[in-house]
């Protein structure tokens, strides 16, 4: 059962009893406690239902499903697009490089955030980020080892930047980094219009790989900031309407493209 799967056969148990408890889900989907909760928190930012103390219930105003199973696929099929989200796909795919023991760094970003929602269910590894948000998360797994960079809070990206983040990740060395993009090309690599970019090629000079999670909707755009050249970059995971010449001109040099 994937994820997808998974986070669907949540919504269905909560609608069809009212509420549901976490260790029920846990030991009914094979998955561990962690995972479920991890599950509901996303679930209940996206609509579908109410968290609370030990379990989950049916968002107040939804019908049961057992009053028409047909209607109740359709919802959820309308309601739960996150097998259609292009960045969540790539989450899902980005997860499946993370093994046992891999000490794993995670700029800021939508997208990484994503990765976090992944990798929450995972157990022995390291997860180092300035990205408040991802780390939020990653929290609540104790057999996750967590590494928040310190520094200044940068707002728009709730994030952490400056002199003291790019001083804590000094000596250390990561199996992978993530990181996203503002634009992505085959000339400049990963460029931004913003500011507060310097701490993503200190982290990507901490990493064996570097690994781009970008939508295809970044191919070609190209800001004043070059956030890391295409040199530093080993990986890109993108969706299937990336633009075919530019991933053509990107395996030409090196890179390994992965689209979902």
């Amino acid at each position: 059962m994937n994820t997808f799967e998974r986070r669907n056969k949540i919504i269905e148990m909560v609608n069809r009893t009212g509420s549901v408890l976490v260790n029920d889900i846990s030991a009914r989907l094979g998955v561990t406690e962690v995972t479920v909760r991890a599950d509901l928190r996303l679930l209940e930012e996206r609509g579908l239902l109410s968290r609370f103390h030990g379990g989950a219930a049916r968002k107040e105003g939804s019908a049961p499903a057992e009053t028409t199973m047909e209607t109740s696929e359709v919802s959820l099929t309308d309601r739960y697009q996150l097998a259609a989200d292009p960045k969540r796909r790539i989450a899902i795919e980005a997860a499946k490089l993370v093994r046992e023991g891999d000490t794993v760094i995670l700029d800021s970003g939508s997208t990484t955030k994503l990765l976090a929602e992944e990798l929450v269910a995972m157990s022995s590894i390291t997860v180092i980020t300035n990205s408040l948000p991802a780390a939020n998360i990653l929290f609540e797994n104790k057999d996750i080892t967590l590494v928040i960079c310190g520094g200044t809070l940068r707002h728009k990206t709730v994030s952490l930047h400056g002199n003291i983040a790019e001083y804590a990740l000094r000596d250390v060395s990561a199996n992978l980094m993530f990181v996203g993009a503002d634009g992505l090309d085959d000339e400049n690599g990963i460029t931004t219009f913003n500011e507060g970019y310097a701490i993503s090629g200190v982290m990507a000079a901490a990493a064996q790989q570097v690994i781009v999670l970008t939508d295809s909707t970044k191919f070609g755009r190209k800001g004043y900031n070059i956030v890391l050249p295409v040199e530093k970059i080993d990986t890109i995971i993108s969706d299937r309407e990336a633009p075919e010449e530019m991933v053509n001109s990107l395996k030409k040099q090196g890179k390994k493209v992965i689209l979902v």
